[in-house]
């Protein structure tokens, strides 16, 4: 109980450091909710996406791009956001001098978990908040959609933070941690359908992309927020919820596996 009280607190000092952190709340926190902006101010004036034959249906920018942003979100916050700033606690002495205190190792990540938790929930807020009431998208109203919400949302967040974990071994400074990650993140998301339509990508990239979680938090996120008939857009032509559960479990344990060994502490606690 002790460990998980000091996990508690260390999520509180976690949260209040990242907040504090302009280049942070800017390139992690805001950047979604800023690329939904441009996206819905920039497309405003093109129609709508999914429109059938006859001129009628379906959805504005806005409400096109919301899902992607939301799935881009997690992948931020947890991937990027864990990835550098455990590579930098390395490289500044913090994990070394933590390791000398009585702190235990799983405190610490409860604290880096409580932390991304909080930040990626405020964002998903915000970003419906904005799409909401800047630019009229209409949110789902039956208790179904929000429970798909709630799952992927879960198991996305919870899946970026352990390969966020993972990844920070990669940056060998802890200067080099952006340099090494952000790269990695925005590629992920141009070929996961975040900025573009996944369809419109040649086959042989959807396949590439369908390795990896974020296309398919996409997905999981468009099952979600958009109507039903833009899933024969998907590949496959179908939500396919099943494979985006399978797909996220698949690298949560891979996520977990590289963390216990790529993670380092000078004291073996945990």
């Amino acid at each position: 109980m002790n460990t998980i009280a000091l996990g508690i607190d260390r999520a509180r000092y976690e949260t209040k450091v990242y907040f504090r952190q302009g280049d942070t709340i800017f390139f992690t926190f805001l950047f979604p909710v800023v690329m939904l902006t441009i996206f819905s101010v920039a497309f405003s004036s093109s129609g709508n996406f999914g429109t059938n034959p006859d001129g009628t249906g379906g959805v504005d920018a806005a409400a096109f791009y919301l899902p992607g942003m939301i799935a881009a979100g997690l992948l931020l916050s947890g991937v990027q956001n864990l990835a550098v700033d455990i590579a930098v606690e390395r490289g500044d002495g913090t994990l070394k001098r933590l390791g000398g205190t009585p702190l235990p190792v799983i405190s610490y990540f409860i604290g880096k978990m409580g932390q991304v938790f909080a930040t990626s929930l405020a964002q998903v807020v915000l970003l419906l908040l904005v799409s909401h009431f800047a630019f009229g998208v209409a949110l789902p109203t039956e208790a179904s959609k929000w429970g798909t919400f709630v799952w992927i949302y879960l198991l996305g967040i919870t899946t970026s933070a352990v390969l966020g974990i993972a990844l920070s071994r990669i940056p060998r400074t802890g200067k080099s941690a952006t340099a090494v990650i952000i790269p990695i993140v925005l590629v992920l998301q141009f070929i996961s359908g975040v900025y573009l339509s996944f369809t419109q990508l040649p086959t042989w990239l959807q396949n590439v992309a369908s390795i990896f979680p974020l296309k398919w938090m996409a997905q999981g996120m468009r099952s979600v927020f958009l109507p039903d008939n833009f899933s024969s857009a998907e590949q496959g032509g179908s939500w396919n919820l099943g494979g985006v559960a399978i797909v996220l479990g698949i690298w949560l344990i891979v996520g977990l596996v590289a963390a216990r060994f790529t993670f380092r502490w000078i004291r073996k606690d945990a």
